[in-house]
């Protein structure tokens, strides 16, 4: 009986309309799922590994997506559609992955990435610094040199598997013969036999270590943004290249200034007085205290920029602006001296526009000197 196939869109879980990201999104999710290194003995998830690589091949190709798009499973029959076999599977994961089941056996495997988060001040993030982390991680063995193998002695290639860390068997089935590739049993998957393990790593090749590593801290950094240290990671196995050190960070909060983008934003109260009349009032700024002319009239939540005391961006340099909000304070207990001289500044009746003018009129001649 016929195998009946898929959809390839259904296969890959995507729209007809999907692009070439969303494909390979959709196809990478989906090997690493069924990939037969982590469903050993599955066959269903090894069909379906198969299945899924099938599916992106023609997909991610314009010509036979076109064709498939026009004739369906049925366009795989004309010249130079091409052919998919259970290893293109394997070497479709490779050139995502940086090595399957084949590549990586060709050679040292690099060590992983690590990751942390650093505390860091309000100031640092804004004018950057350098500071030292401690990172705890693997590091090559430095009796054996990464061979796992006692100083001395050398690692023997597998007679199972010659080295390539695979085993193959033929199976004889009602569709032909088919190949099942395992890791080989006897190595592991690596391929050589270590006979005199190294006593100070025990055969692994890797020792745990913490190494101080000095940090430069970027100016204008912020909580989304990652810095890579190269080559301060995890050491690979076998002698391979580490793995690289990406640090996040923590910023504390600044007691007044608050962060958008590379604008700082401060509350700047003032008195009713001073929103009437105008004043210079001295703020903070990451800069060190910076004065702001407030002109007269001034309104509640007017915005008063001091040009060039923000952020820098953190590639340009450039740096953003300080953004003085401005919140008129309206006491809220009064003496009864207090309460007379408002009611003659402002009285109780009238439109908003009439209180406004009559208003200012009155503070000022309370309060600026007579002629």
């Amino acid at each position: 009986m016929a195998t009946v196939k898929r959809d390839y869109y259904e296969v890959l879980g995507v729209d007809r309309s999907a692009g070439t990201e969303e494909l390979k999104r959709a196809y990478r999710k989906l090997a690493m799922r069924f990939h037969p290194d982590r469903n050993q003995g599955d066959k269903e998830a090894e069909e379906r590994f198969k299945e899924v690589g099938e599916a992106y091949s023609v997909l991610s190709d314009p010509e036979k997506r076109r064709r498939y798009d026009t004739f369906g499973h049925s366009g795989e029959q004309m010249p130079d559609f091409g052919s998919f076999s259970f290893d293109s599977a394997f070497d479709l994961f490779d050139m995502f992955f940086g090595g399957g089941r084949r590549g990586a056996r060709s050679g040292p495997q690099r060590g992983s990435d690590l990751r942390m988060t650093l505390d860091i001040s309000f100031e640092e993030a804004v004018f950057g610094a350098k500071r030292s982390v401690e990172v705890p991680r693997t590091a090559t063995c430095p009796d054996c040199s990464g061979s796992g193998a006692a100083p001395g002695t050398s690692p023997r290639t597998c007679s199972d598997c010659g080295g390539s860390g695979q085993v193959r068997r033929a199976v004889q089935s009602i569709f032909g013969q088919m190949v099942n590739v395992t890791a080989c049993p006897r190595c592991h998957g690596e391929g050589r036999i270590v006979g005199t393990p190294c006593p100070r790593c025990r055969g692994r090749g890797l020792v745990e270590e913490r190494k101080s590593i000095e940090v430069s801290i970027p100016a204008g950094v912020d909580a989304d943004i990652q810095v890579r240290v190269s080559g301060e990671g995890e050491a690979g196995p076998r002698g391979g290249p580490p793995g690289d050190l990406y640090i996040g960070f923590r910023i504390a909060p600044h007691p007044e200034l608050a962060r958008r983008g590379q604008d700082l934003i401060y509350e700047l109260p003032i008195t009713v007085a001073q929103a009437a009349l105008g004043d210079r009032i001295t703020v903070p700024t990451v800069d060190g205290q910076a004065e702001v002319e407030v002109p007269a009239g001034t309104q509640h939540g007017r915005t008063i920029k001091l040009a060039g005391h923000g952020v820098p961006h953190v590639r340009t340099g450039r740096r953003g602006d300080q953004l003085c909000v401005v919140r008129v304070v309206v006491p809220t207990h009064l003496s009864v001296a207090e309460r007379k001289l408002y009611e003659q500044l402002g009285g109780r009746t009238g439109r908003p526009a009439d209180v406004k003018r009559g208003f200012f009129e009155n503070l000022r001649g309370f309060f600026s000197p007579s002629d």
